[in-house]
């Protein structure tokens, strides 16, 4: 009995720790998105590579300058075996269709409508660069690109 009740809180605060995930990134394979053309899209399809997933929105001043330069780098990020997805959170497939009208997106886009990937990451704001490596876990979470991203996900 004595040691049943020695073992109890840390069996008890593990079981706690276990049950609501704390610890555990929030991988990309078990989600699946729309992108702008309505065709759906595995994130655990990209496994394998380093990616790049950023958070917008159509409203955000901050999110447009992110995406221009995101887009403007594209080309250069591909070529070091990085992905980039642009991920809409919680906006219609109007609006963002619409935003993008006259365009050139040098990147895949997709529709976070109900915000669940957003959720998973623990987005506290946006723009919001989240840094996934080849296994599909998350290193790193930033509002903005920096410049040793390359160095993020190749440790």
């Amino acid at each position: 009995m004595i040691n049943f009740i020695k073992f109890k809180l840390p069996v008890l605060i593990i079981t706690i720790f276990l049950v609501l995930g704390f610890g555990k990134a929030a991988p990309a394979a078990d989600m699946i998105l729309n992108d702008l053309a309505g065709k759906p899209v595995n994130l655990s399809n990209y496994k394998g590579k380093p990616v790049i997933l950023f958070f917008w929105t159509t409203w955000c001043p901050y999110c447009r300058q992110e995406l221009n330069k995101l887009n403007l780098q594209q080309a250069k990020i591909s070529r070091e075996g990085i992905l980039i997805l642009g991920v809409n959170v919680s906006e219609p497939k109007y609006k963002v269709q619409r935003f993008f009208k006259g365009y050139t997106l040098n990147f895949q886009m997709l529709l976070d409508s109900s915000g669940a990937l957003a959720d998973k990451y623990n987005l506290i704001g946006v723009p919001t660069f989240v840094f996934l490596d080849k296994t599909g876990k998350e290193i790193s979470q930033t509002h903005n690109l920096p410049a040793n991203y390359k160095d993020l996900l190749f440790r």
